[in-house]
């Protein structure tokens, strides 16, 4: 039996002009900027020999650029799923950091300090995204059991999305994970609750074909995750 039931593609979109200029984009619906589309195009290369069910992305334009490009190998259409958006920066959107640290410092220090549960006046908390983007990729897990998945998100997003389900402190989600324009995630699904991270931040396309894509794991695994009996290896188990 499989070890695996669901792998999901977890991406970022393409570069845009305001992810250049470093300022905050989350809920502005800012285009791809030529770089972006290209970092599309080539990992849309990357994936088109995988086996995919369904391409899901944010409802904003520039993840539904993205993953146009990568659904058009496979004759998919691109479906969105309002959970996946961005996190908003409220009054913040559009400025750099350093005018946000001018403007408003103690809104900034208490960012810095917790963005999990601290949020600019009229944006959103890393908790407030997580509640709605957890569900809605655990109901896309639930719905393709067995199969191949591309989604495509944004970097906040997915860094409290693989908080999340790797049980990392959520508090520290912008000091210990990172997302560059277009990088390619994969987390394995067993069921709809237990995930394993097999690929991270790899941004391999962007000057090659890519790195080719891990296999599922099948080796070395918890009990959890294996239905097999465990195999010592070098004396451990």
């Amino acid at each position: 039996m499989d070890p695996v039931n669901t792998r999901i593609f977890l991406i970022r979109h393409g570069a845009t002009v305001l992810s250049a200029e470093d300022r905050f984009a989350g809920s502005v619906d800012v285009p791809l900027s030529e770089e972006g589309c290209e970092q599309a195009r080539r990992l849309g290369v990357r994936l088109s020999t995988e086996k995919v069910a369904a391409v899901y992305a944010s409802s904003l334009g520039r993840t539904i650029a993205t993953a146009g490009f990568l659904a058009e190998p496979h004759g998919l259409q691109v479906q969105p799923r309002e959970g996946l958006r961005e996190i908003s920066h409220g009054h913040w959107e559009q400025m750099t950091r350093r005018e946000v640290d001018e403007r408003y410092p103690d809104e900034s220090a208490a960012w810095e300090a917790d963005p999990y549960t601290f949020a600019p006046v009229g944006g959103e908390s890393g908790l407030a995204v997580t509640a709605r983007a957890l569900p809605a990729l655990l109901e896309i897990v639930r719905t393709h059991q067995g199969q191949n998945v591309i989604v495509v998100s944004h970097k906040a997003t997915i860094r409290l999305l693989l908080s999340s389900l790797l049980g990392f402190d959520p508090r520290r989600y912008r000091d210990n994970l990172d997302q560059n324009p277009a990088a390619l995630n994969i987390v394995d699904f067993k069921d709809s609750v237990r995930a394993r991270l097999t690929l991270f931040n790899d941004t391999s396309h962007y000057t090659t074909a890519g790195l080719a894509i891990p296999a599922v794991p099948t080796a070395r695994l918890s009990k959890w995750w294996h239905n097999s009996p465990p195999v010592a290896v070098d004396g451990d188990l």
